[in-house]
């Protein structure tokens, strides 16, 4: 069943250029999407049309077959939690614990529940043994962690994640994607990530691709990856798992078109034990 439908989206920020134009897409309940462009394709403001922090031009948005309209807005909002990319800018608290009570505080959940929430989303994002820190004094992965752990305690049905590693090293980066995955492996939150990582692309359930304010291709990682020179014309990368495909082919060794580099080590595990 669709937990979200797009029709016909338009929206401009200078009512002169569409910043997007006639955009329609569905995400099921439940379901990881990734929606991927470049910067400018507009897939950071479809992420706020969706919680209604920007007002569309025309089309329609529908969060469990309601519109998002001005009289939904709040109700729908009870639904999302959206982790944004700078997580400085989600701190309120001056410990971690207070952070992730501030949303609680505000949905008035009494006060003898509000420890029990707070640890326990805490542990599930691996922040326990720091309730008591400044969340200035973490690391970037840290931050987003707590971020996530704030969100996660309001108990989201969609969890929007708006270019939430971008600002990540590469440990940090690969920290918070497997942190996703978790999520998603054990909770029924349909998640979306509006992200340029290719590589996060490759392990979702569904790709979104955006240019210049359209949806240019929309469908499952693995056939969405097949078109590697349409991705790199639209300064898209292609995922380390395809360049090592096609290193290999040139060595005469030809495995399937594999998305992943856990994949590609599987099926070459197999072609060496058939020899």
């Amino acid at each position: 069943m669709d937990k979200i439908k797009v029709e016909q989206l338009t929206f401009s920020y200078d009512g002169e250029h569409n910043a997007v134009e006639n955009v329609s897409f569905q995400i099921e309940a439940g379901s990881y999407t990734t929606i991927v462009g470049h910067n400018g394709s507009g897939k950071s403001t479809i992420a706020k049309l969706l919680i209604g922090l920007l007002e569309k031009g025309n089309g329609a948005i529908y969060i469990d077959q309601i519109e998002l309209t001005i009289d939904s807005v709040y109700d729908i909002r009870n639904k999302v939690g959206i982790v944004f990319q700078n997580p400085d800018n989600q701190f309120i608290g001056a410990t971690v614990a207070d952070d992730i009570a501030f949303g609680l505080e505000n949905h008035q959940v009494p006060t003898e529940k509000m420890q029990d929430i707070i640890e326990r989303y805490a542990e599930k994002v691996n922040m326990r043994k720091y309730l008591n820190s400044e969340p200035t004094r973490l690391s970037g992965g840290q931050k987003q962690r707590v971020a996530i752990a704030g969100v996660l305690a309001m108990q989201p049905e969609i969890l929007i994640f708006d270019e939430s590693t971008s600002m990540l090293d590469p440990q940090g980066k690969a920290e918070i994607n497997a942190l996703i995955q978790e999520i998603h492996q054990e909770s029924n939150i349909t998640i979306i990530s509006i992200t340029h990582d290719i590589e996060e692309v490759a392990t979702a359930d569904h790709v979104i691709v955006m240019d210049r304010g359209h949806v240019v291709m929309d469908g499952k990682p693995d056939d969405i990856l097949l078109h590697e020179q349409k991705l790199l014309d639209l300064q898209l990368d292609i995922p380390f798992a395809l360049k090592f495909r096609n290193a290999l082919k040139k060595q005469q060794v030809e495995i399937s078109a594999c998305t992943t580099i856990d994949k590609v080590v599987e099926e070459l595990c197999q072609l060496r034990s058939n020899k």
